[in-house]
């Protein structure tokens, strides 16, 4: 798939399959066919920096973006024009955004340190989710819609009720702390809402159960985690890397390994 001008920050595939979203340092989103990775409509240009983060409504009606112009927009999948937004708040850079299950709200992370939910339809805030001390990197919903998980570059994970914004138990500790290595790039919850994984600057792959309890610390990454994503029968997770490769591990066969190397440019490794 070739048209951004400059690095592509991440990728994002419909629920339904079809399409795949693609957001640029070009300030650009594209959309591609999924089967003859064809571009499809225009151009999505809007943002007034790079778009960091771009996700899908639940009917592949929608994409949502976020930039660290500190805005978040919702495009049609249609027409390939802003239909809502921007969406403003946040003090600092958007570096993730995420639909909900039933695509009513948006949760967003981002350089401001704090975690914040909006109103799909409207735009409108409705809650502000605080407790991490540095940037928040990543951001996912649970299947059942509940909770949200958040990681950050604190080196830490938390859970929040997605309806009062409260923190949910203790923060998942376990990935590093230290300068060089703390930073937990990717957070995504298993299909059946049972576990949650984390990829982290530290260049370990982390399960948690939903509970909170750390199941695994799988290793084999050479740098830090970008990205991480499970298939959607939970049963195969995928992490990409900045060491240029994209693994699949086997969640239900002792973290058998498959490796997919050579990713042509380190900084294009987000999977889903």
């Amino acid at each position: 798939l070739v048209g951004h001008i400059y690095q592509v920050n991440q990728v994002a595939v419909s629920p339904n399959g079809k399409l795949v979203a693609s957001c640029s340092d070009d300030r650009s989103i594209r959309l591609w066919d999924a089967g003859t990775g064809l571009a499809i409509g225009e151009t999505m240009i809007g943002h007034t920096n790079c778009v960091w983060s771009v996700a899908f409504s639940p009917n592949s009606r929608h994409i949502v973006s976020g930039s660290p112009d500190k805005t978040i927009r919702i495009w049609s999948t249609e027409t390939c024009t802003t239909v809502l937004g921007p969406f403003r708040g946040h003090t600092a850079g958007v570096q993730s955004v995420a639909y909900s299950p039933d695509g009513s709200r948006i949760v967003s992370g981002s350089a401001d340190n704090t975690v914040r939910i909006w109103d799909a339809r409207t735009g409108d805030p409705i809650l502000t989710l605080r407790g991490h001390t540095d940037i928040v990197l990543s951001v996912a919903y649970s299947p059942d819609g509940l909770h949200i998980v958040s990681g950050s570059y604190d080196g830490l994970v938390r859970i929040w009720d997605a309806t009062t914004g409260h923190l949910v138990g203790s923060r998942l500790e376990g990935h590093s702390y230290l300068p060089t290595d703390r930073g937990v790039w990717s957070v995504a919850y298993s299909p059946d809402g049972t576990r949650i994984a984390s990829g982290s600057r530290d260049h370990t792959l982390r399960i948690w159960a939903a509970t909170r309890a750390s199941i695994a610390t799988i290793r084999g990454h050479t740098s830090w985690l970008t990205s991480v994503a499970f298939s959607p029968d939970g049963k195969l997770l995928a992490s990409a890397s900045e060491d240029g490769t994209v693994r699949i591990w086997d969640v239900t066969d002792d973290w058998r390994r498959w490796d997919i190397p050579s990713v042509s440019s380190k900084r294009s490794s987000h999977v889903g």
